[in-house]
């Protein structure tokens, strides 16, 4: 079992597979990004034996995200070999975050590999807005791609990132069309993480004065669902859903953190909003044995801070942290 310093059992693995992505979300990377060369990547295998010593560890949940984690060759090979953890129920969850881009592709084999629920970021309706976030994105293939998702049986939430000036205005339709298609929503506001192209501070919206305006439309009441991840909840009565809020500027929700990262180098950070991290690469190809690894993930889990320290700075350009989202894991 892993218990930090503060207490908090650390449960949840969130495993950033690529810094890759094919769209260039204004907000999260520059479009010109550059990558990390792929040699400096782990391989899958090594990324198995990482989630192998966590779940001996006591890790029940495992999250693959990016980049956009579809788009690493080969990534069914790690799914697929994590998935034997499900049969054995050595790991209660297997999941990712995903733009949706490849999942038309992918839906299917994700569902028979025990993947239950996901998460696809959508931050838009509307084909031009869309265009303009992502600059590299099409619509119609994450439409198309949630389409697929749904009709092979997985439970979705929608990931919705809140601009100001760029998405506010549709909320209530977003709302509205998740409910329709069975599925959750959770709001979250932008977070200081890398240098981008533009200035975060012009699009940054609090999500205390969404909930104010949803608040005209629907009939939200409070609720004690908890997923162990940093979204509040509340329900919508008129389409009988969840609303998550994620909050990391307007609200520290670390109180009861349960996961830590780790990125496709190897490097694991205890906080996403925090430098604190440890290098499992050395420990890893140190030995065959696992006992090397093992030790470094402790001494890590006991560098976890009690929690973030993001803010919007509109004074200095720079961000809070300097790394990126994708770097990271989203």
């Amino acid at each position: 079992m892993l218990i930090d310093p503060f207490g908090r059992k650390v449960d949840y693995l969130r495993i950033s597979v690529t810094d890759r992505c094919d769209f260039r979300c204004f907000y999260c990377m520059s479009e010109n990004m550059k990558f990390l060369p792929k040699k400096d990547l782990l391989s899958l295998e090594e990324l198995e034996r990482i989630c192998d010593a966590f779940i001996n560890l006591g890790v029940k949940k495992i999250r693959i995200t990016g980049g956009e984690p579809l788009v690493r060759r080969d990534i069914m090979n790690l799914f697929t070999k994590l998935g034997r953890y499900l049969d054995n129920n050595e790991l209660d969850e297997l999941t990712l975050t995903t733009n949706g881009s490849q999942l038309k592709r992918y839906a299917s084999d994700l569902v028979s590999i025990g993947v239950k629920r996901i998460n696809i970021s959508l931050d838009t309706l509307d084909k031009e807005k869309f265009n303009n976030i992502t600059r590299w994105g099409h619509l119609d293939n994450v439409l198309a791609g949630i389409d697929a998702a749904r009709n092979a049986g997985l439970k979705i939430k929608i990931n919705t990132v809140a601009l100001k000036g760029i998405n506010e205005d549709e909320f209530v339709d977003l709302i509205n069309w998740c409910g329709k298609n069975d599925m959750d929503i959770t709001f979250i506001e932008t977070m200081p993480l890398g240098d981008i192209d533009t200035d975060r501070t012009n699009n940054y919206l609090p999500l205390s004065l969404v909930r104010t305006r949803l608040k005209r439309h629907f009939t939200l009441k409070k609720t004690d669902y908890n997923t162990g991840g940093p979204a509040r909840y509340m329900t919508v009565n008129e389409t009988n859903q969840k609303i998550g809020f994620i909050t990391p500027l307007t609200h520290n929700f670390c109180e009861s953190c349960n996961r830590v990262r780790l990125t496709c180098t190897g490097t694991l950070y205890m906080c996403l909003g925090q430098e604190d991290n440890i290098d499992l690469r050395i420990p890893l190809r140190q030995s065959e044995s696992n006992t090397f690894l093992i030790e470094a993930i402790h001494k890590g889990i006991s560098k976890k801070p009690k929690g973030h320290d993001f803010i919007i700075d509109r004074i200095s350009e720079l961000p809070a942290v300097s790394r990126h989202m994708s770097t990271t894991g989203g």
